[in-house]
């Protein structure tokens, strides 16, 4: 465990002559590169594309609040109030893929890999192929989270009570992973060989999917909001804590039987968590505002902002892992050069 203080922080290095604030002026809800442009999705209705220069462009991307968001690097795909699904390219061109027939919120959207969407309204969640057919499963309570797998054509819906895997191309029913309480969101390892959820409570929770064996990962004082896959998912990092916890993924049994790595801790809460696309660090951003790089291997840090006046809401690094964007929850931005 690596134990930092305010004294500690001033000694360590410093990236932060490197920052180029950028003002958004909005809360931001997530964060993305698509191509070389940053795009701040705010929590209402506008996205805000930053190019490398400082050039930005806001586009007004729905009627109403912006609920959720899903980025493949090259479009950013939307779901709002408003009853739509809306997809923002790298032009800044917005086109409507979807109208929710009783214009019901879009609570969550996914991309697979080869472009099929899916997006969920309640408890009916929509799968839209690359040949434009419309596909559609009712889960046993509200869909929290969706994610497709990397591999194959396997849909996660995770819900009150676990996690439906669905398989829209084929007619069997789905498989039922099952887990006392709510689960929020859900991603696949990049490996396809585990299932993780958040959950309302502070924990997560995942399987094996080889055997859906189960996997309780614990010990956090608040919720986890965010976690990112490193180092190609031999690890992931998330928040919740004064500290990154990092679960090892390495082995065939993940972190089963295993205690997590606990790096870059502060007094402070992490809020958001990136891994580097092809090194061995993360960024971390805390709620006192602070944004810290940490070495995967060792926890040996780099400050890249000190403390600020909210919290960080959202880290994103571009594709070649040259660019880290940042965004605080009063809408203060800023893009550090590496």
């Amino acid at each position: 465990m690596t134990v930092s203080n305010a004294s500690q922080q001033n000694s360590i290095a410093s990236v932060g002559e490197r920052v180029r604030p950028v003002a958004i002026g909005t809360p931001v809800g997530a964060l993305y590169f698509i191509g070389d442009r940053a795009a701040f999705v705010g929590d209402e209705e506008t996205i805000t594309l930053v190019s490398g220069d400082g050039e930005k462009i806001a586009v007004t991307v729905h009627g109403g609040a912006i609920l959720s968001s899903v980025s493949d690097g090259t479009r950013i795909v939307t779901g709002g109030d408003d009853g739509k699904v809306v997809a923002l390219d790298m032009k800044g061109e917005r086109s409507v893929l979807v109208t929710d027939e009783k214009r019901r919120w879009i609570d969550n959207v996914a991309l697979h890999p080869d472009g099929t969407l899916a997006w969920s309204a309640g408890k009916t969640a929509f799968v839209r192929g690359l040949k434009g057919e419309d596909k559609s499963l009712e889960a046993p309570s509200s869909v929290g989270g969706l994610a497709f797998a990397p591999k194959g054509l396997r849909l996660a819906l995770a819900h009150y009570n676990g996690v439906s895997l669905w398989f829209p191309n084929m007619t069997a029913k789905p498989e039922r992973l099952e887990w006392a309480g709510s689960h929020l969101g859900v991603a696949f390892s990049p490996d396809s060989r585990f299932l993780i959820t958040t959950m309302h409570e502070s924990a997560l929770h995942g399987w094996r999917l080889a055997d859906a064996q189960h996997m309780q990962m614990t010990g956090y004082p608040s919720r986890v909001k965010s976690m990112s896959w490193g180092m190609g998912g031999k690890f992931l990092a998330t928040s919740g804590a004064d500290r990154v916890v990092v679960w090892p993924f390495a082995s065939k049994d993940g972190p089963m039987d295993k205690e997590p790595a606990m790096l870059a801790q502060l007094e402070a809460r992490v809020t958001a968590v990136a891994c580097h696309p092809t090194q061995d660090f993360l960024a971390a951003g805390y709620d006192n505002g602070t944004i810290l790089m940490v070495r995967l291997t060792n926890g040996a840090k780099v400050v890249v902002r000190r403390d600020g006046a909210a919290p960080v809401a959202a880290l994103a690094w571009n594709a070649k892992g040259s660019i880290l964007a940042f965004a605080l929850q009063n809408g203060d931005a800023g893009l550090v050069d590496l």
